[in-house]
């Protein structure tokens, strides 16, 4: 679509910020998004993953050709129940998958409060958290894989390094983060909800095998176009309850907060 209706609908988000894009692309199949990838690398235009729109930094907003994966795109693949994982596309909202797992006593617990607009295709983009998030952490945490097109087209699955077939590049970004691992332990914020830029400190030697994925997750579309995701589940919780906690002031409410 490029007329200057369908263009202004997604000239917004949830942010601020708008801005027009080139075209939008509501693809029926991953044929289609390597189709649009391969025309805006002809003509040299960049491409914008887009879900829910719900983000309010401007995430999804771009002169760009935006592919809004959450009219077709939003299955739920496949289900381990034992293993506890499912396989899901891009445009799935997260209140529509755990619709799909509750008779099984399972969810996906980055309960973020747009949970009935939001993504999973976006919250992966977004390295989102949500408010459970020091229980079952980030999306970071909770990605396993994801099988993504990068800007040549190519398809590639990003995953737990040692597997076969692995891309090229591998080996130059586990080189990357061995090389740069004292300047990363350095430098990068030492929080739990760290959502800005790049995860390359996924990349650094730790004795275990790297997850690749985890350089996707957060990197706002900008690396590769997610095919399919593959998640980590957990059990419902069985019981549910809520503390009440009194502060004598605001300032003391945010102090104790921080530890």
């Amino acid at each position: 679509m490029d007329d200057a209706f369908s263009r202004g609908r997604y000239a917004t988000d949830a942010s601020i910020y708008q801005i027009m894009p080139r075209a939008v692309v509501v693809p029926r199949s991953s044929d289609d998004v390597r189709n649009v990838i391969a025309l805006a690398r002809e003509e040299a235009v960049s491409v914008l993953p887009r879900g829910g729109g719900t983000s309010q930094c401007g995430q999804t907003v771009n002169d760009a050709i935006v592919i809004d994966s959450s009219k077709h795109l939003n299955r739920l693949v496949e289900l381990d129940v034992e293993a506890r994982t499912c396989i899901v596309e891009p445009g799935i909202v997260l209140d529509d998958l755990n619709r799909h797992l509750k008779p099984h006593g399972l969810w996906y617990p980055v309960d973020v409060s747009t949970a009935s607009r939001a993504t999973i295709g976006g919250m992966a983009g977004n390295n989102s958290c949500g408010g459970r998030s020091l229980r079952y952490g980030m999306m970071r945490d909770n990605v396993l894989a994801i099988d993504a097109f990068l800007a040549d087209g190519s398809a590639t699955r990003f995953a737990e390094t040692g597997a076969a077939g692995e891309p090229g590049f591998v080996s130059d970004l586990l080189a990357l983060g061995a090389r740069e691992q004292s300047e990363i332990a350095e430098k990068f914020p030492k929080v739990m909800r760290r959502v800005g830029g790049y995860n390359i400190d996924a990349l650094v030697p730790n004795g275990s095998p790297v997850n690749l994925s985890s350089l996707l997750v957060g990197s706002e579309g900008t690396l590769a176009w997610s095919e399919r995701i593959t998640l980590k589940l957990s059990p419902l919780p069985v019981r549910k309850a809520m503390g009440v906690c009194h502060f004598p002031t605001f300032h003391a409410a945010m102090d104790a907060a921080q530890h």
